[in-house]
């Protein structure tokens, strides 16, 4: 049977995630005390394969009673009952916001405060966090994204890294992304802008894609960036970062950054890494000509 526990940052997106599990034949339990854990992994089991799979949800909601869960889940081993981790996440700017547009108050937040309540929320699941066996931060996840990560890990079996890589395109003049991590500049390479048949279209119109990458320049800069990045992985997963931002930049965010964003995203390939594609300033300059 496969017992998976979901849990993480109130605000993260754990709910739609048990729907999207429901959706594959899983048993769906929300918000049980971790105390009565044991005894219904021992009902489930005695099922005799009626029940194979279990997604329990359990978070803060739960008060004091959350604080029990590592000595549950010592007594489920001991017991010798297998079970998996599902911990999401989300930046704090994307917790808040979400809390804001839902008019929610945080579980944690006494007088109110958003922020407070998210900060507590962090130092209470540092250590759930370390022990998850697959970590997802849905920041930047589409909802259509979360439920193919969902698939890929609970229906496809695809090896999970605990690693989001979100390669995202924009244009200097309007500003570099704040959540970058890695930010590369692509305004060296000749620029579609001036050629008046490919001004009007973008990076993912396939004329200015073979005109960019038509350069000698272009394809040595995607070379080394996809083997700078292959080599960094690794390293980021080692060190217990889950999501990385690489941020490629041109002057409007409309032709070249897309085009290379593009090309880094088809290249790393989702095979071997869980990604997101974003274009943060495709259509700004059209909105500006208004």
């Amino acid at each position: 049977m496969r017992f998976v526990i979901v849990t993480g940052m109130s605000g993260a997106g754990k709910t739609s995630v048990l729907k999207f599990l429901e959706d594959i034949n899983f048993f769906c339990v929300d918000n049980l005390p971790p105390a009565l854990l044991p005894k219904f992994a021992e009902l489930c089991y005695e099922q005799e394969g009626e029940i194979e799979r279990v997604a329990m949800g359990i978070d803060i909601r739960g008060g004091r009673l959350f604080n029990d869960l590592f000595e549950v889940l010592s007594d489920l081993q001991s017991k010798g009952y297998e079970y998996e981790i599902l911990f999401l996440d989300a930046s704090d700017e994307v917790l808040i916001k979400r809390y804001k547009e839902t008019r929610r108050s945080h579980p944690l937040s006494r007088n109110g405060s958003i922020q407070e309540g998210i900060l507590k929320e962090r130092e209470i699941l540092r250590n759930v966090k370390t022990k998850a066996t697959y970590i997802i931060d849905t920041s930047q996840a589409l909802t259509r994204q979360l439920k193919e990560q969902i698939n890929g890990i609970f229906v496809e079996n695809k090896k999970h890294e605990n690693l989001v890589i979100t390669i995202q395109s924009f244009g200097f003049k309007y500003g570099i992304p704040t959540d970058s991590d890695l930010v590369f500049d692509v305004r060296f390479l000749p620029n579609p802008f001036y050629i008046s048949e490919l001004k009007e279209l973008t990076g993912n119109d396939e004329p200015v894609s073979s005109y960019v990458m038509q350069f000698e320049e272009s394809q040595i800069f995607l070379n080394k960036l996809v083997d700078m990045v292959e080599f960094l992985i690794p390293l980021y997963i080692k060190e217990g970062k889950n999501n990385l931002v690489i941020s490629i930049g041109c002057t409007g965010g409309k032709h070249r950054s897309v085009t290379l964003a593009n090309a880094l995203y088809q290249t790393l390939g989702q095979e071997k890494h869980t990604l997101l594609l974003q274009h943060h300033d495709i259509e700004k300059d059209a909105r500006h000509k208004k």
